[in-house]
């Protein structure tokens, strides 16, 4: 279990104390509390994969949890916003649909021996939710509007690296020999 892997490890660990601190209503401090959270967790995301490249500290397990660990930070963001009415619920089902795809497209690529790198759209797209998420959490009425603009670029995002996706890779679903 190498530095990398850890991080990631931690990143899990993290989503249950977010999630409960996004969702109690017991202070005036529990969601600066899970926007801490949610940033720290975030900020793993940045080091571990930088860390592992870095020093060559790619592994299996990094590959498999790595992405794991986002999306399930990102879906468990998303869904407390749904849950608090600060997204509507479509916007979050088109972004989680969309991790769906790629997700499977992903397992029907390496079915067929191929590594579907992350694109900068991708990566774009996650950092827009990241930023997202964290507006939507500090909830500041000075920054609606900038909270609204990222939203809708996130979403914008998600759909745009999802076609990218889709178009590069399109000979992933033909099927080989047939």
């Amino acid at each position: 279990m190498n530095l990398p892997n850890k991080l990631t490890t931690f990143r899990v660990i993290l989503i249950p104390f977010f999630v409960v601190f996004m969702l109690a209503d017991v202070t005036a401090f529990d969601k600066w509390i899970a926007l801490a959270v949610f940033i720290i967790a975030s900020l793993t995301d940045l080091l571990d994969g930088h860390i592992a490249r870095k020093y060559n500290l790619v592994t299996n397990f990094g590959k498999f949890m790595d992405p794991l660990a986002d999306k399930l930070l990102v879906c468990s963001a998303l869904i407390c916003l749904v849950a608090l009415s600060k997204i509507p619920a479509w916007i979050v089902i088109v972004i989680i649909a969309r991790e769906f795809i790629i997700s499977g497209f992903r397992l029907v690529a390496s079915d067929n021996g191929v590594v579907i790198a992350a694109s900068y759209w991708g990566k774009f797209k996650t950092t827009f939710q990241m930023v997202m998420i964290c507006l939507m959490i500090a909830d500041l009425e000075a920054l609606r509007l900038v909270t609204q603009i990222v939203m809708w670029a996130a979403l914008l995002l998600t759909v745009i690296s999802l076609v990218d996706y889709l178009v590069k890779n399109k000979d992933v679903m033909k099927e080989s020999g047939k």
